[in-house]
């Protein structure tokens, strides 16, 4: 059976570069089809009616048509344009944060994953729409992972698989949770974890986001829970993200 040569699909738009005189290249995320990259014809003239569909972090209805090599934009619609994520630059930096995480982790052609797609549009309408983005970005961490098969392990020593008790445990990037006293003591790069940061771990890891919200943890454990994860990320990655950079700097 021959591909359609032109299909509908529901996208979040991750970031654009200018490509030829007037056009511009799109990398999406789609409901249907996963990660995809498109051209918007001439959406660079000012009399473009597709432009404003385009921008960056906007939830779109698109009808792409296959062309020689890339997919064609052929007409876009708005479904929610997150106007909060332009007016304030903090804002502005979580959703680029939660969109560069979605790209590096992700690749074209690969199968549709409604789950990612709900966590990527629920995330954005939080950071749209709560005063406090430490919650949504957390949770969206923490859910990614599970998504994308790289659940850390929480409940038991990631080395000898006994339970973990409440008390201060050790966490390893390389062997992918926490491990006990006994097996964590004298290790290199392993992270000390306190008995509060995990619990909140654990919480964010098995709970709806509403039953998330209950939490409350204190300003150090916030800071030790974000540098942990920005540990975990780092090290799955390979290399460094752009966008804590610039958020450290805009809240500065």
């Amino acid at each position: 059976m021959k591909p359609e040569r032109s299909f509908r699909v529901e996208a979040v738009v991750l970031r654009h570069a200018d490509w030829g005189e007037a056009d511009r290249l799109l990398t999406l995320y789609t409901r249907q089809r996963g990660k995809a990259r498109a051209v918007g014809k001439g959406v660079r003239k000012v009399k473009s009616r597709k432009a404003g569909h385009l921008e960056p972090f906007t939830r779109v209805t698109l009808q792409l048509a296959r062309g020689h090599d890339l997919l064609i934009v052929t007409d876009a619609e708005t479904i929610d344009a997150y106007p909060q994520l332009r007016e304030d630059l903090v804002k502005t930096g979580y959703a680029s944060y939660i969109i560069e995480l979605l790209d590096r982790f992700t690749y074209e052609e690969e199968s549709e994953n409604s789950d990612i797609f709900r966590l990527l549009t629920e995330t954005l309408g939080r950071l749209a729409g709560e005063p406090d983005a430490w919650l949504a970005i957390r949770y969206y961490e923490m859910r990614m992972l599970d998504h994308l098969g790289f659940r850390p392990r929480l409940f038991e020593c990631a080395n000898c698989r006994k339970e973990i008790k409440p008390v201060a445990q050790f966490f390893s990037a390389t062997q992918g949770g926490v491990l006990c006293p006994r097996c964590g003591a004298g290790l290199k790069e392993v992270w000390s974890v306190s008995v509060d940061a995990l619990k909140y771990l654990r919480h964010f890891q098995r709970s709806s986001y509403g039953e998330a919200q209950r939490a409350r943890p204190k300003p150090e454990t916030r800071n030790e829970v974000e540098a942990l994860m920005q540990h975990y990320i780092t090290h799955l990655l390979e290399r460094e993200l752009n966008t804590p950079g610039f958020i450290r700097q805009v809240k500065a």
